[in-house]
């Protein structure tokens, strides 16, 4: 795997190396001596996966707070997406900024989610199809999140979604939050 590092602090991009033939290619996707040779998380609790069968379906912006933060670790198995990060660690040399990468089959990169980040995606195809590990399990009460088009951040999506949760889209602003006192990284 190649580690390349992005405009936000502690976030990867991963590139997977691929060993190809006529039958097609093989490729790690994870690798703990690999992962703790960056710094990275090594330990997850659970495999989740996402299926949209729409274009322009938005899911997001989420995170976990507390001892339930979580490091994801996100790849699209089939179509493509713009998978988008927030950082929201007040003492990040990145914190309110945000960055896009578009995660596909074609390309096979995955993207690392450091705990404190909020994190979501909009579908750019039909029959998308999503897996990411996680390194904390799911806590209902411990769930938080913004507005995907929260003035905060302005995120560029690449269009207006089509389709998107009544919870997704009742998010609040980011400015509405008391942000301080929440613990974003457990």
């Amino acid at each position: 795997m190649k580690f390349h590092k992005t405009s936000l602090q502690d976030a990867r991009r991963i590139e997977l190396e691929k060993r190809g033939d006529e039958r097609g290619f093989f490729a790690r996707t994870f690798c703990e001596r690999e992962f703790a040779a960056q710094g990275l998380e090594t330990h997850f609790v659970q495999q989740n996966a996402s299926r949209s069968v729409q274009k322009g379906t938005l899911r997001g912006m989420h995170f976990q707070t507390g001892a339930d933060a979580e490091v994801k670790l996100i790849r699209c198995l089939s179509g493509a997406i713009l998978d988008v990060i927030i950082d929201l660690r007040p003492e990040s040399a990145s914190y309110k900024k945000w960055e896009g990468f578009e995660l596909s089959e074609a390309n096979c990169d995955m993207l690392y989610v450091p705990r404190g980040f909020a994190h979501g995606f909009m579908t750019l195809s039909d029959n998308v199809e999503v897996q990411y590990l996680v390194s904390a399990f799911y806590a209902p009460s411990a769930e938080g999140g913004v507005r995907w088009d929260d003035p905060s951040f302005a995120i560029a999506w690449p269009f207006a979604p089509a389709v998107i949760s009544a919870r997704d889209a009742a998010w609040p602003d980011f400015e509405g939050q008391d942000f301080e006192g929440l613990d974003l990284q457990g």
